[in-house]
């Protein structure tokens, strides 16, 4: 129904976004990636949207790309996958990596995810595997088991999981390694406090 919606940025939630257009102030629900990445209160902002309707409730869902959008979509047609918790996996790791880790079976790596438990993550697998297309699946989920191993070294330094999450995306592709990473990692956030 809502292919797009572009506007004034007016509020940033910790789930939502509040956009102006048209005189009309929209609330639209969003992972917590998105919004970090939305850019700041009073800019232009242009997001991707899905409709979402219940019994209870019409939501609207917004997206920085098309892709992120899709893969939303992919993600809410499993069966007992809501919003809420597609989101929520759409923030643990980026879309090739998602992607990988489905493609690649890896469940484990979907219930890093708040409220996929390993049944949930099993499924998705089943249903989408064959609907995802990751390119050196192998070495993309390599790559995300070295992350979460990062994340949780990071997070008993006493650095916040969102932090550190944000911090291994900073790292350059080309450092490879489990203390390579880190060491980058630590750099970058010794820059921030």
């Amino acid at each position: 129904m809502l292919y797009s919606i572009s506007g004034k940025l007016i509020f940033k939630g910790d789930n939502f976004f509040a956009v102006e257009t048209g005189g009309v102030g929209f609330r639209i629900f969003a992972s917590e990636r998105t919004i970090r990445r939305g850019g700041a209160v009073g800019s232009n902002i242009r997001l991707f949207t899905h409709f979402h309707v219940r019994e209870d409730a019409m939501e609207l869902y917004g997206f920085l790309s098309e892709n992120e959008r899709s893969f939303f979509e992919l993600l809410i047609s499993v069966s007992g996958v809501g919003p809420k918790s597609a989101l929520s996996i759409i923030d643990i790791a980026e879309l090739e990596e998602l992607a990988a880790a489905i493609h690649e079976g890896r469940p484990d790596l979907l219930t890093k995810a708040s409220g996929i438990g390993r049944k949930t993550a099993e499924r998705i697998i089943v249903e989408l595997r064959s609907k995802v297309a990751s390119l050196h699946s192998g070495a993309v989920v390599e790559k995300m088991d070295t992350d979460v191993d990062l994340v949780e070294a990071l997070s008993n330094l006493g650095y916040r999981r969102e932090e550190a999450r944000e911090a291994l995306l900073k790292v350059p592709r080309e450092i490879e390694g489990v203390e390579a990473r880190l060491k980058e990692a630590l750099r970058l956030l010794s820059g921030r406090r």
